[in-house]
């Protein structure tokens, strides 16, 4: 028996004093001389509450609450009195008579965690043998946060860096102390400020179970199966206990900051890991199932727009609150800078799935003066086939993953006939979807691979998808991914098909980051990461996933033109406008088209090519820039604009060998013809103005 263990029976009953309580705050409080605890289910008859000490199979104490004298309202609630933190606690709930046990899924013998606790009895190691977290954990968690605040940089000046904690330090090569922890990926700070990005968006790191009980062989790598919103995930820390992965994800958070690097989470809101009606429980479905889940009335089944088994009702007030009060716990306890919501558009649907006018949810968080100054970020479609990217509610306030970015530049570059002016419509900020219904450039969320398909080097190197790994002969993952490889499929020791997607691997990073709008990047991507054609990696903890630090020394010229790209863009305002009111229509003066002859963009359906002058203003000649995108297979030559007293310099020509594919900043290199400019093959050219 633990010391601890001992300390807490000695007080049992002699130094307990359970009492009333109160109903708010929800979770477990400590207060002076003890710990409230309080939790909602409006359909349970009976509440009783275990203690543990850490570590043991059997609870010390059980306090079953008083329907009349701990309840107020559907919130029941008990203050313990000489309890102090460092204990685990738990709930079992039954409702006598149960009428309807398919809507109504109590069963005594379930343990039920905490939804506000923000701690678990999670304690393993990744991927240990052992169980899910069945208990809360009651903390005391201090930090000195120094002076640290959340960094407000402004979205238009963002570019966007998606990764995961664990496979970013994971690989051997990483050279870091604690690999695939927080802790590992603060060792790697002094990289992430040397590429340029300004913000780290985190897979998941809320607590989920990494082990599928499905698949014994296989480990949920992603995350995206949420047991605590409000708990870190403690197999991402390097520090065992409680408070450890706490506070080592808020060292991380303050060592980004310092370092000028904000941090962006990606939550899931729109389902957890109970899954279907055979699925494990672990919170939310013993506590109060109609309550948090949407249902089929009649025969209780889960309604599934998450395409994971169950949907989380987030547009009933208990848990528009819970989403609320978790936002507000991440960025104020744990100083986070924005949110990237999974499958948002199902945070837009009523109670029994119909598509909400004004969610009540998306206002309430697009009017939360905590969230003021917070990034919040929409993948706007669900599983459903629920598509609002351009369309997503509380307009003003929510950016949005724009899907169209990613697959019309995609099929641009790909040399897909028809795609010119969808390319220009792309390059100015998407108005297309954003000007008309008064949003902005930066309500555009840029991007071309992410951790959900294919990555960049995979985009140019392989036609089908590649998931045999996953053991779902390769049914899983999009069968359409616009790509094209080059000629050969997967790895090829052609040096023209190699030259090839190298140069289409520089078209893509070069349009994205000259697209108004933010930028979003993919980790490994400026690196050549690839995930051998697996364009849906969830369950591969291993090299598919990783990040392989030795392709750092092997594709330097790559990370060396990702690294000048980010800062060509910071250097250029003209690229990060922050309004569609001081970049007009792509026919006003601003932006002028053309195409291989001055003044007349080919916007017909077989045109594969297209120039853009960005005019800068009169006092500042570097702020004129000129693109070129020719996606065809021919070389075109182009006709450049006549500047009185100005002369065109290179900066990219992405058909150049490095480091001739992108100059230094303060080494423009003038052009010896100022008249024209011959583009090749499937490259992308820009100039300014010296």
């Amino acid at each position: 028996m633990s010391s601890v263990h001992q300390k807490l029976l000695s007080l049992v009953p002699t130094q307990f004093e359970f009492s009333r309580g109160t109903p708010l705050p929800f979770g477990a409080t400590a207060l002076r001389g003890g710990i409230n605890f309080s939790i909602v289910s409006k359909h349970a008859t009976t509440v009783t509450l275990l203690l543990f000490s850490p570590g043991a199979a059997e609870p010390f104490a059980e306090f079953p609450f008083d329907p009349h004298f701990n309840r107020t309202g559907d919130v029941w609630h008990a203050f313990l009195l000489g309890l102090d933190p460092g204990v685990h606690y738990a709930f079992r709930m039954e409702r006598i008579p149960n009428e309807n046990p398919l809507i109504y899924r109590f069963n005594r013998q379930n343990l039920l965690l905490d939804p506000y606790a923000p701690a678990t009895s999670a304690n393993s190691p990744w991927g240990a043998v052992g169980h899910p977290p069945k208990r809360s954990a009651v903390i005391d968690s201090q930090f000195d946060w120094e002076s640290d605040q959340p960094l407000n940089i402004a979205l238009a000046d963002s570019v966007i860096y998606e990764m995961h904690v664990r496979g970013f330090t994971q690989h051997d090569s990483s050279g870091v102390h604690k690999p695939g922890t927080f802790s590992g990926l603060v060792e790697k700070i002094p990289y992430l400020k040397s590429l340029g990005i300004t913000a780290v968006e985190l897979l998941p790191i809320f607590e989920f179970d990494e082990r599928d009980p499905n698949h014994v062989t296989r480990l949920n790598f992603w995350g995206y199966d949420p047991i605590s919103f409000f708990a870190t995930k403690a197999a991402y820390s390097s520090e065992r206990g409680e408070v450890g992965p706490i506070n080592e994800f808020k060292a991380l958070v303050k060592k980004l900051h310092s370092a000028g690097i904000e941090v962006i989470l990606d939550a899931v809101f729109n389902h957890t890991a109970e899954g279907d009606e055979r699925g494990p429980v672990y919170s939310f479905r013993g506590i109060d199932n109609p309550i948090y889940y949407m249902l089929k009335p009649q025969t209780g089944e889960y309604l599934n727009y998450s395409g994971c088994g169950n949907t989380l009702n987030c547009n009933h007030p208990i848990v528009r609150d819970l989403v609320s009060d978790v936002l507000h716990y991440w960025v104020t306890e744990m100083h986070v800078d924005g949110f990237r919501f999974d499958l948002a558009s199902i945070l837009g649907r009523g109670q029994d799935g119909s598509v909400l006018a004004s969610p009540p949810l998306l206002e309430q968080l697009a009017q939360d003066p905590v969230l003021a100054q917070t990034k919040l970020i929409a993948e706007a479609w669900d599983a459903a086939g629920l598509y609002q990217v351009g369309s997503f509610p509380a307009w003003g306030r929510w950016a949005e993953w724009n899907g169209r970015f990613r697959d019309e530049i995609r099929r641009f570059v790909k040399g897909d006939p028809g795609m010119v002016s969808a390319l220009a419509t792309r390059l100015v900020g998407s108005p297309d979807l954003y000007a008309a219904n008064l949003r902005e450039p930066w309500h555009s969320i840029n991007f071309i691979t992410c951790h959900d398909g294919f990555t960049l080097r995979d985009l140019v190197s392989y036609n089908q998808k590649h998931n045999e790994a996953n053991g779902e002969d390769n049914r899983d993952g999009l069968n359409e991914n616009c790509s094209w490889n080059c000629g050969e499929e997967g790895p090829s020791d052609s040096v023209e098909v190699n030259q090839l997607r190298s140069r289409q691997v520089r078209n893509f990073a070069t349009l994205l980051m000259l697209s108004q709008g933010v930028p979003m990047i993919l980790a490994g991507d400026e690196v050549g990461r690839s995930q051998r054609g697996n364009n849906n990696a969830y369950c591969q903890d291993n090299e598919i996933s990783w990040f392989d630090w030795t392709l750092l020394h092997a594709n330097a010229d790559l990370f060396r033109f990702f690294r000048l790209l980010i800062q060509f863009r910071r250097d250029h305002a003209l690229l990060r406008r922050g309004t569609f009111s001081s970049l007009p229509d792509p026919k006003a003066p601003k932006v002028a088209w053309h195409g291989a002859r001055l003044h007349a963009p080919d916007w017909s359906y077989e045109s594969r090519s297209l120039a853009m002058h960005i005019h800068g203003r009169p006092e500042n000649r570097q702020d004129h820039l000129y693109l070129i995108a020719n996606a065809h297979w021919e070389p075109h030559e182009f006709e450049l604009p006549v500047l009185a007293g100005w002369k065109w310099a290179r900066c990219v020509d992405t058909s150049r060998e490095s480091p001739l594919d992108i100059i230094e900043p303060d080494r423009p290199e003038g052009l010896p013809d100022q008249m024209r400019y011959l583009v090749q093959p499937r490259s992308v050219v820009v100039l300014v103005a010296q």
